[in-house]
C-alpha cells in the first residue's frame, strides 16, 4: 500500500478520499487556492498547501502547482478526484514522468475515451453497441446543419470533449439549431479549451444507465452493477440510484458485459464508469440501450454503488494503484437493497435554478442513519469560482419504495441560509408518485417542473411563523397600558369578550396574505385559534424550527421562508414583477450580449448570456418592451445585484 497521497481536488471528493486514507494509515497532502484557505479538506488533511488564486485556471487547473506541491511534500501518489484535471492525459503522464503513483487510469486509456467521437469509433469496433449521429472531422457550421437535418431532429449536440452536461444542448429544430451550436462551442471551449462537438440521435424516453467498472494491472476487470441516472436538470444529475428500476436479469447481464468489454478493449485500470442512453419507451430491453461515453475517474454518484455493495471504492483505488490485484472476482459481488443519492446544490429552483453564493450562517443537514458526504460547513462560505455542489445525501434501505421515502425526508430536514438550496426540489421528486413508481426518465424533471419547484409553504411552516409572532406580540401588548397603546396597537382588543377575532396582514417570501386569529383568554394567559385563507390549517403539531430578529426565517420541506406582519396600512402593496431592470443574478463573466439599446424585444427574449460557476445563464426580458439602457458589455466582470440592462413597456 502506497504510504502518501496528494489529493488534487476540493470540496466534498477531497474529504471523500481523505477519510479512507485515514482509516488505511495513509498520509494525505491538500491543495487550496486562496479562496479555499478556510475550507474543510484543508484542515482535515495532514498537510496543505497554496497553489494560486480563486480561479481554478490559475489553481486546481495548474499540473505544474500541484506536481510542485507533490514534490515539496514528498508525496508518493496523486488522486484526482473528479472534475477538474482527472481526465486530463497529459497530467496523468506527467505525474507518472515525475516518478509519482497516478491513482487513475492509464494516460492511454484516458486519451482513448476522453473524446466522444473517437471513444464511439473504438465502441463500435470492439462490438458495443452505440447511438447514431455524426462523429465527422468537418466542424463547419454547413456540415453539421446538414448532418443534423440527417439525422433527424430532435438531435443532441455535445461536446467532445465534454462532461457533466457542460457544451451539450438538444435542439428541437433546424431554425434553432445555429444559436444553439455557438452557445455549446462558447461552453465547451470554456470548461475544456476544446470547443469540437458532435451530434446524436435524441433519444424520445431516453433513461441513462451507467455501469461501475473496475481494472487492475493484473488484467482483471469486474463491473460492480448498474446506476441509473435519469433524474436530470439541464443534463446535469439530480439523483442517482442501484440498482436501476425495471432492470432484468437479462438486461443486466447485456449492459454489463457491454461495460467490461468497454474497459477492456482499452487495457483500463481503476475505477471508471461507462454510461449507456436506453430507449425506455417500452421499459429497459438489452437491444435498446447504446453506448454513450466512458468517464475515466471516480464518477459523484459512486456511494450508491458502494452502499449496495459494501465496497469502499477509494479504497479499491488506492490499493490497484499500489499494484495490488483486485480485492474481489466478479462472483464475490452481489447487489444488496437499494441507493439513492441527492445531488444538494447552492441554488434558487425558483429563479430558474440560478447558483446561489455567499455565506452560510445557518447550514444544518440530516445526521442520523444516512450518508452526507458534504463540501461545506457552518460559517463557511459558497465561492462563485467552483461547482454549485455543496453536499451530497446518500441512503440505502432493503426496497425501493423505502429508500424514496427516507431521502425525501433527509431532503426536507436540511437548513441552509442565507444561501438558497435545491433540497425541496429534491424533497418533491423523490416524493413524486412516478419517481416512487419507478416511471423515470431523463425528461421527468422537466415535464413536472412547474409543480417540483412550487414554493408554497405548508402549514405547518405558517403556523410556526404565525405563533412565534403572536407569541412576541403578546407578550408585548400584556406589557403596556392597553388605553394608552395607538388603536393601530389594539389588534381585535373587545371589552368583556371571552374571544376577540383579528385580522393580520402578513408578508410571505415578499408577498401579502391576510391571516385571521381568534384570540382568547386573559392577561398572560393569551391563546388563539387560527385561520388562513378562510379554512382550518393541517399540521401534526411539529412546527419547523425558526429563527431571526426582524422578519424571521422558517424553514420547513427543505426550505426557507421569510415572513413578518406588515405595518398598518401596507397590506396589498404587492412588489411589480419587474420594474424593468435586468439585474446580474451573481458575480460574472458576461460572453455575449444580443441586444442594443432602443431595440424591441418580447418577453423571455434572451437578452445576454451570463457565465458563472462553469455554465452559462441566459437573462431574459421580464416583459415586452423597449430596451432603454444597455450597459452589459461582452468579455465584462459584473458583481451580483448590478443592473445589465433596463426595459420600458413599449409604447
Amino acid at each position: 500500500m502506497l504510504k502518501s497521497v496528494l489529493i488534487a481536488n476540493r470540496g466534498e471528493i477531497a474529504r471523500r478520499i481523505i477519510r479512507t486514507a485515514r482509516r488505511l494509515g495513509v498520509r494525505t497532502v491538500a491543495v487550496y487556492s486562496e479562496a479555499d484557505a478556510d475550507a474543510p479538506h484543508v484542515h482535515e488533511a495532514d498537510e496543505a498547501v497554496l497553489i494560486g488564486p480563486a480561479p481554478a485556471r490559475e489553481s486546481y487547473l495548474v499540473a505544474e502547482k500541484i506536481l510542485a506541491a507533490a514534490k515539496a511534500t514528498g508525496a508518493e501518489a496523486i488522486h484526482p478526484g473528479y472534475g477538474f484535471l482527472s481526465e486530463n492525459a497529459g497530467f496523468a503522464q506527467a505525474v507518472t514522468d515525475a516518478g509519482l503513483i497516478w491513482v487513475g487510469p492509464p494516460p492511454a486509456a484516458i486519451n482513448a475515451m476522453g473524446l466522444k467521437d473517437a471513444a464511439k469509433a473504438l465502441m463500435i469496433a470492439a462490438g458495443v453497441p452505440t447511438t447514431p449521429g455524426y462523429l465527422g472531422d468537418d466542424q463547419s457550421e454547413a456540415r453539421l446543419a446538414k448532418e443534423a437535418g440527417a439525422i433527424g431532429f430532435p438531435v443532441l449536440i455535445k461536446a467532445v470533449a465534454g462532461g457533466g452536461g457542460k457544451g451539450m444542448r438538444k435542439v428541437e429544430a433546424q431554425a434553432d439549431f445555429l444559436e444553439a451550436l455557438a452557445s455549446c462551442r462558447r461552453e465547451a471551449a470554456a470548461s475544456f479549451g476544446d470547443d469540437r462537438v458532435l451530434l446524436e440521435k435524441y433519444v424520445t424516453r431516453p433513461r441513462h444507465i451507467e455501469v461501475q467498472v473496475f481494472g487492475d494491472s493484473h488484467g482483471n476487470v469486474v463491473h460492480l452493477f448498474e446506476r441509473d441516472c435519469s433524474l436530470q436538470r439541464r443534463h446535469q444529475k439530480v439523483i442517482e440510484e442501484a440498482p436501476a428500476p425495471g432492470m432484468d436479469a437479462a438486461t443486466r447481464a447485456a449492459v454489463t458485459e457491454a461495460a467490461v468489454k468497454a474497459a477492456k478493449a482499452v487495457n483500463y485500470v481503476g475505477a471508471g464508469t461507462v454510461e449507456f442512453i436506453a430507449d425506455a419507451s417500452e421499459g429497459l430491453k438489452a437491444d435498446r440501450i447504446w453506448f454513450m461515453e466512458m468517464n475515466t475517474r471516480l464518477q459523484v454518484e459512486h456511494p450508491v454503488t458502494e452502499a449496495i455493495t459494501g465496497q469502499d471504492l477509494v479504497e479499491w483505488q488506492l490499493r490497484v494503484a499500489s499494484g495490488e490485484p483486485l480485492p474481489l472476482k466478479q462472483s464475490d459481488l452481489a447487489i444488496n437493497g437499494w441507493a439513492m443519492e441527492a445531488r444538494l446544490y447552492a441554488e434558487n429552483p425558483a429563479t430558474g435554478f440560478l447558483p446561489s453564493t455567499g455565506p452560510l450562517e445557518h447550514f444544518r443537514l440530516p445526521e442520523d442513519e444516512i450518508r452526507v458526504d458534504s463540501a461545506v460547513e457552518e460559517g463557511g462560505e459558497v465561492s462563485p469560482f467552483y461547482d454549485p455542489m455543496i453536499a451530497k445525501l446518500i441512503v440505502h434501505a432493503d426496497t425501493r419504495e423505502a429508500a424514496a421515502a427516507e431521502l425525501a425526508d433527509a431532503c426536507r430536514s436540511v437548513e441552509v441560509w442565507p444561501v438558497k438550496t435545491n433540497a425541496a426540489f429534491l424533497a418533491r421528486c423523490a416524493d413524486h408518485l412516478d419517481f416512487v413508481a419507478g416511471d423515470v426518465d431523463t425528461g421527468f424533471i422537466e415535464a413536472r417542473l412547474e409543480g417540483l419547484v412550487a414554493r408554497e409553504p405548508g402549514d405547518a411552516v405558517l403556523l410556526s411563523a404565525i405563533s412565534e409572532r403572536l407569541e412576541t406580540f403578546m407578550a408585548a401588548e400584556y406589557e403596556r397600558d392597553v388605553w394608552e397603546s395607538a388603536p393601530s396597537r389594539l389588534f381585535g382588543f373587545r371589552m368583556n369578550a371571552p374571544k376577540a377575532g383579528m385580522r393580520l396582514p402578513m408578508r410571505l417570501d415578499g408577498q401579502s396574505r391576510l391571516v385571521d386569529v381568534a384570540v382568547s383568554g386573559e392577561g398572560k394567559d393569551w391563546g388563539w385559534d387560527i385561520t388562513l385563507d378562510g379554512r382550518e390549517p393541517e399540521a401534526d403539531g411539529i412546527l419547523p424550527s425558526s429563527f431571526g430578529d426582524g422578519p424571521i426565517h422558517v424553514f420547513g420541506d427543505g426550505d426557507v421562508h421569510e415572513f413578518d406582519f406588515e405595518p398598518a396600512g401596507h397590506h396589498g402593496e404587492l412588489d411589480g414583477d419587474s420594474d424593468g431592470a435586468v439585474l446580474s443574478p451573481m458575480p460574472g463573466k458576461i460572453v455575449s450580449v444580443a441586444v442594443k439599446a432602443g431595440d424591441t424585444v418580447a418577453k423571455g427574449q434572451t437578452l445576454l448570456v451570463l457565465e458563472a460557476m462553469k455554465m452559462e445563464h441566459a437573462l431574459a426580458a421580464p416583459f415586452d418592451g423597449v430596451v432603454a439602457e444597455l450597459s452589459a458589455e461582452a468579455g465584462a466582470q459584473v458583481s451580483e445585484g448590478v443592473t445589465l440592462a433596463k426595459l420600458e413597456p413599449a409604447a
